[in-house]
């Protein structure tokens, strides 16, 4: 079965709704024009930031990568598709797994998760170069995510909503324009605390913002910070009103065998949206390569 997103007519309906748009705004158009611009200028930096946080949240697929420092893996490189209905992701990362120099490909799929393994040894004698674990989910709520272990946890939240957490600090300031990725940006920063995004999102003023607040809560929940610690985040936005890269870095926390709470080491990571609105087709790999883990055990795998 094929998984495809952001289909012609989707695409053709939201071009239809930009001319009218653009026809009663008195001609701005989506494309970085000077309108844009000097539209943009007269925002302050939280209603930028919140802007962008509507308007990237709105987007149905995207194309991105991700680079910089996960905690319990270290370094780690990827590039990544994604389509939001229905969920799906394919990604090849570079740094985890038994050789973290070699890329390793995995896919979320019909509610499966699918990973490249050395499936030996699991005891497999025929020679397959895949596992699959269901049910998993990507891409949700952080209670929902389930990604076995495969993915470090910083990895298994939609980056359209990471993208969002900035929207909820008490300050955010801008500190000048930059190029990123041959697109001209204007970079804002800021100090990111859960306290701070809950005030924020009890402060909304609508359903649609309380929502983004709750939503961006909850991803700065699932990056496992040190209770009481802040999340420095800087957000680079294009002339669209979206996000084009963000960066997030803080210090971690786990759990060790006793329940007590521990660093776990710093995390930094840098997102850069490389393709918005992309065609996204993703497949399962064939069922002849691919070992069922639920087979396996005798029944589902546990998280």
């Amino acid at each position: 079965m094929r998984f495809r997103t952001a289909g012609s007519g989707r695409r053709r309906r939201a071009a239809a709704a930009a001319v009218v748009a653009a026809a009663l705004l008195g001609g701005l158009s989506g494309c970085g024009t000077e309108s844009d611009t000097a539209d943009a200028a007269k925002l302050t930096p939280s209603q930028a930031v919140s802007r962008a946080a509507e308007t990237t949240t709105g987007l149905t697929s995207l194309r991105y990568r991700v680079t910089g420092t996960v905690p319990e893996h270290g370094r780690i490189r990827a590039e990544a598709s994604m389509g939001v209905d229905p969920s799906v992701m394919r990604m090849k990362i570079t740094g985890i797994g038994a050789t973290t120099d070699k890329p390793v490909e995995i896919r979320f799929v019909g509610g499966a998760l699918y990973a490249q393994a050395d499936t030996k040894v699991l005891g497999d004698t025929t020679g397959k170069h895949w596992t699959k674990a269901a049910p998993a989910v990507w891409g949700s709520g952080t209670a929902d995510n389930r990604s076995y272990g495969v993915l470090p946890r910083q990895l298994e939240g939609s980056p359209l909503v990471q993208s969002t957490i900035l929207a909820g600090a008490r300050k955010v300031r801008e500190t000048g324009t930059e190029t990123v990725d041959g697109t001209r940006t204007v970079h804002y920063a800021g100090e990111v605390t859960s306290k701070g995004l809950r005030k924020a999102q009890t402060a909304a003023r609508d359903k649609k913002t309380r929502e983004l607040r709750m939503n961006g809560l909850d991803q700065f929940l699932g990056l496992s910070l040190r209770s009481g610690s802040e999340l420095a985040m800087d957000l680079w936005i294009d002339g669209d009103g979206r996000a084009k890269r963000f960066r997030l870095r803080g210090d971690t926390r786990g759990l060790d065998a006793k329940g007590r709470e521990v660093d776990t080491g710093p995390l930094d990571l840098t997102f850069t949206f490389l393709d918005v609105e992309p065609s996204v087709d993703i497949e399962p790999p064939a069922a002849d390569d691919t070992l069922d883990l639920a087979e396996l055990v005798g029944g589902a795998p546990k998280p």
